[in-house]
């Protein structure tokens, strides 16, 4: 006998459910799971009958295939991507509302090696578009626009032109006529990501989708769209003075620990030719609790300007605040200094800051973060001519850091002359290198 089961559909998003409940769990809609029968059985039997089985391929005998990028002139862009732009790939590019991801895909398109770009809108028009441009001085003979969101109108046009490059701005207003519910909705962000997949792989066509990013940093729709796409890069300005970051969370074609900066100009993006000193400041005369070190963003090293000021707590509980480093870090630093050496800081207030506004997790910024404290505290300045890198261990000793020789390498480019860090092996290097071995040592030098 066929087996009868019921369950529960949900009429906005198709999603299926065990038992009834008030609101979807998938899309969110209020009122719409609708009681269903369904016989497993017979749907087996058709399933069985309709399938056909699918070819089996021998890897070996698969024939590989050079990846012909589409080169831009915006080497920080194409860094981050591996070389450049791949053919049929599909690139989520996301950020911030005004952040300038619609002026970068536009920057992009111009300086690729594309002939011909569509770009669709379905938040601007035409001549808000033209308009946008022109002002960025872009060559209008290669974007050809739509003004549509449907997607299969999209898919249609396109495919008459079949051009190397499609810009989407945005994902969220485009929609699918197949799914019965509203733009911008999980299930109409999915079917339309699918949808482009399919077009481009299929006509080897580039894909720009353009996405919004959440109240709490993530792109807006499902998690299940990070993974559809081939790449994800986010657009983040999380630094002073215009400069933003170009990540890449996912990349199939290329590696995810590479890194873009760049700068908003009056027009557009501009690539920043030397990123290792933009974050450091170059005063005239020593400061006490004021420290240079060096941080790894991918592969990239750059350096950073550790600020710390450590003055007596005016109320019982002794304060720790911090900008761009974390926080409970500091505190097991604090902790660390006060036992393993004679400097109390029970009593005193500690405020630290990474200037530039530049938010690190290394933690190779240990010892350049206790040298500012201690610092601080004995009121004696650093010279800006030396760069302090090393981890710091709960016992007080100094562990060895990654890209070690990198750091320093760097460091002497920029015109460092000395180097503190922990006691181990290094190439040669043009610096005046001095090791130690724990937090006391340190203490000895400062004083």
């Amino acid at each position: 006998m066929a087996s009868i089961k019921k369950i529960f559909s949900c009429s906005n998003c198709d999603a299926q459910s065990p038992k009834w409940s008030g609101r979807c769990l998938e899309c969110g809609s209020w009122g719409t799971l609708q009681e269903e029968i369904v016989d497993q059985k017979s749907k087996k039997e058709s399933e069985q009958r309709l399938t056909v089985a699918a070819d089996i391929i021998s890897l070996k005998d698969v024939k590989e295939k050079n990846l012909n990028r589409f080169k831009t002139s915006i080497s920080e862009f194409d860094r981050v991507l591996g070389g450049g732009l791949v053919p049929g790939s599909l690139i989520l590019l996301s950020g911030e509302p005004g952040i300038g991801k619609s002026t970068l895909a536009a920057q992009i398109a111009n300086e690729s090696s594309c002939l011909e770009t569509i770009y669709v809108s379905g938040e601007e028009s035409a001549v808000q578009v033209k308009g946008r441009l022109e002002r960025l001085k872009l060559n209008l003979n290669k974007f050809k626009f739509i003004s549509e969101t449907n997607v299969e109108k999209i898919i249609a046009s396109t495919l008459k032109d079949k051009p190397p490059l499609i810009i989407i701005d945005s994902i969220q207003t485009v929609y699918s006529s197949m799914i019965p519910s509203e733009a911008g909705s999980v299930s109409q962000i999915r079917a339309a990501t699918v949808k482009f997949l399919e077009l481009a792989k299929e006509n080897n066509i580039t894909i720009i989708l353009i996405g919004h990013i959440t109240k709490d940093g993530q792109v807006a729709g499902p998690k299940s769209l990070e993974h559809i796409v081939d790449t994800v890069l986010y657009l983040e300005a999380e630094v002073s003075d215009g400069f933003c970051f170009l990540r890449s969370t996912k990349n199939r074609f290329g590696s995810v620990n590479e890194l873009g900066v760049l700068e908003m100009t009056g027009s557009g993006f501009k690539e920043i030719k030397n990123p290792g000193s933009i974050f450091i400041e170059t005063p005239s005369e020593d400061i006490s609790g004021s420290v240079i070190t060096c941080v790894i963003e991918g592969t990239r090293p750059f350096l950073a300007d550790i600020q710390a000021l450590v003055s007596k707590t005016v109320f019982g509980y002794p304060q720790r605040k911090s900008s761009g480093f974390d926080l409970n870090r500091l505190a097991v630093l604090s902790a660390v200094i006060s036992k393993r050496t004679k400097i109390n800081l029970t009593s005193q207030d500690i405020i630290l800051n990474i200037a530039g506004g530049l938010k690190v997790s290394d933690p190779a910024l240990d010892l350049a973060v206790c040298t500012s404290i201690i610092s601080s505290y004995y009121n004696q300045s650093w010279s800006r001519g030396c760069i302090v890198l090393g981890e710091v261990g709960l016992g007080g000793e100094l562990r060895p850091v990654s890209k070690l020789d990198a750091r320093l390498k760097e460091a002497e480019r920029l015109g460092f002359k000395q180097a503190i860090i922990p006691d181990t092996e290094i190439r040669k290097s043009g610096l005046k290198i001095s090791k130690i071995k724990n937090l006391q040592q340190l203490v000895d030098i400062i004083k």
